[in-house]
């Protein structure tokens, strides 16, 4: 289905700014949409003035639909909906004529001209399924007022509020509780659910003709002056604002809505949503996460007291061939202590592995004789989850580690170089394992080379099956931990080059 930009932009001349009018009133279009019962289909002109293009469409969450197809994308000629004509060119709410039959159902087909700054962008077709009209409630008279108003207020070009910064997603919908206000901040009506949230505030009587803004204010704890006269505004309806109110026991989320269908304030719609569970199992995620990142913290903290005491036991050892194992180890141990580190400052298990390859290459740097060995890294990592990251950092030392003492010997000079490339798996799938191709080949991969320009591999040498203990680590942990595979080749201007393919989810 193309998108509301790509209609526009194909068939209209409309400018960048109408076209975010378009989307903010597409973004709070389901409001009216609920409130009336009715499918909501926008129609612009197309830039030549003979046909209109449906560049959107909404169906109520409160009724049945009265279209069982998407018309977004659909052209009709001018003449042939009167009402599109009617309500486009005289720029008024145009409701006449009879009910229109689709697929034996009857529907009441009313447009809304669309206005910004004086200027008619397109109709809003509101059709509404008759099969299932009946006598009406207090409640479904109130949504219909509140309807007609809004549809007033975006014929005129009012509606919606440029300056209300809301999070629709997370913005309560008619559903969850609608307050209807006068324009003294007087409740006139109170849905059932929207009772139910007030009384999860504490409240203990009936909200109809209290004072919304004074009531809400009481049921909150003391608090500063400019606080509570803050809350009384917003819940009085007199701006569009969105809030949270808490109290011991209960969350609710207020959104006021002012109504000025002739221009000035008749009225407003206070949307309410008890937001009490969600707001405790927020607060238990951010607890698991903060516990999560303290476990981290103090993971790395226990590798760093190992790697220490370690580091205590090589220097208290005669052999050069034990201390330059504990050497080793102390690497190993301190590549996976940087993971955890990054880790316990993230907000989830995922880190930008630029900054662990970085601190592994420092690190391994520091063994170089003299520090001749010149060190770089290129390309990007990206995002890598923990499961990733921690084996891939180990790999890493391992590498660099068998460059510095089998590529340059005791000479240490030398440039050692680490590519990162991130991109779409080869549709040939050349050069993948065998495990990976068993499973389907990944969304993602990530090809890592690190190069060198020292002596070279000596002659007859097998890296899949050949090596010391740290090419084993890297053979084992690419293929089993990674799920990926790993070569060793001679590089095209001497050195060794070892090349990585690992599957990124």
């Amino acid at each position: 289905m193309p998108s509301l930009n790509e209609l526009v932009r194909r068939h209209t001349t409309l400018t960048g700014a109408d076209v975010e009018w378009l989307h903010m009133l597409v973004s709070e279009w389901q409001l009216l949409s609920d409130l009336s019962f009715a499918d909501l289909v926008l129609w612009i002109p197309t830039w030549d003035g003979i046909r209109y293009v449906s560049v959107a469409q909404m169906r109520p969450n409160t009724g049945p639909t009265s279209y069982q197809d998407d018309m977004v994308g659909h052209l009709v000629p001018r003449g042939r909906r009167p009402l599109l004509d009617a309500a486009f060119d005289e720029g008024r709410i145009v409701r006449e004529g009879d009910p229109e039959w689709r697929e034996e159902v009857p529907v009441r087909v009313e447009s809304i001209p669309v206005r910004r700054e004086g200027r008619v962008l397109g109709v809003i077709a509101r059709n509404t399924n008759l099969l299932t009209v009946r006598t009406p409630s207090r409640l479904e008279l109130t949504y219909l007022q509140s309807a007609s108003d809004l549809a007033q207020m975006i014929a005129a070009g009012t509606f919606p509020y440029p300056a209300e910064q809301t999070d629709m997603d997370a913005a309560p919908r008619v559903g969850d509780g609608l307050i209807r206000l006068d324009a003294e901040g007087i409740v006139t009506y109170a849905s059932p659910n929207a009772l139910s949230a007030y009384h999860r505030l504490g409240l203990t009587t009936d909200l109809v003709g209290s004072h919304l803004g004074t009531t809400t204010a009481e049921l909150v704890p003391p608090s500063r002056g400019a606080v509570h006269e803050a809350l009384v505004k917003l819940a009085s309806g007199w701006a569009p604002r969105q809030t949270e109110v808490e109290v011991q026991g209960g969350v609710v989320t207020l959104r006021a809505i002012p109504l000025k269908p002739k221009g000035t304030l008749t009225g407003s719609l206070v949307l309410c949503r008890d937001v009490t569970e969600l707001r405790r199992r927020d607060r238990e995620l951010m607890t698991k996460d903060a516990t999560i990142r303290e476990i981290h913290h103090r993971v790395k903290n226990n590798l760093q007291t190992v790697a220490a005491l370690l580091r205590l036991q090589a220097r208290r050892m005669d052999s050069e061939a034990g201390r330059a194992a504990l050497d080793e180890a102390v690497r190993r141990v301190g590549s996976i202590a940087i993971v955890h580190e990054t880790l316990s400052q993230a907000l989830d298990e995922r880190v930008a592995f630029d900054e662990i390859a970085d601190r592994v290459l420092m690190m391994v740097k520091e063994l170089s004789q003299d520090g001749r060995v010149v060190t770089r890294r290129t390309g990007s990592f990206g995002i890598l989850p923990a499961e990733i990251a921690t084996p891939l950092a180990m790999v890493l030392t391992e590498l660099l580690q068998n460059a510095l003492e089998h590529a340059f010997g005791t000479k240490a000079e030398g440039n050692l170089e680490v590519s990162a490339l991130r991109g779409r798996a080869p549709a040939s799938g050349k050069g993948w394992s065998d495990s990976w191709n068993a499973g389907g080949r990944p969304a993602e991969y990530l090809l890592i080379t690190v190069q060198d320009d020292g002596r070279g591999m000596p002659e007859g040498f097998d890296p899949q099956q050949e090596g010391n203990l740290g090419l084993q680590i890297v053979r084992t942990l690419c293929t089993n931990e990674l799920g990926g595979s790993f070569d060793m080749v001679a590089a095209p201007d001497g050195g060794t080059k070892v090349v990585l393919e690992i599957p990124v989810p």
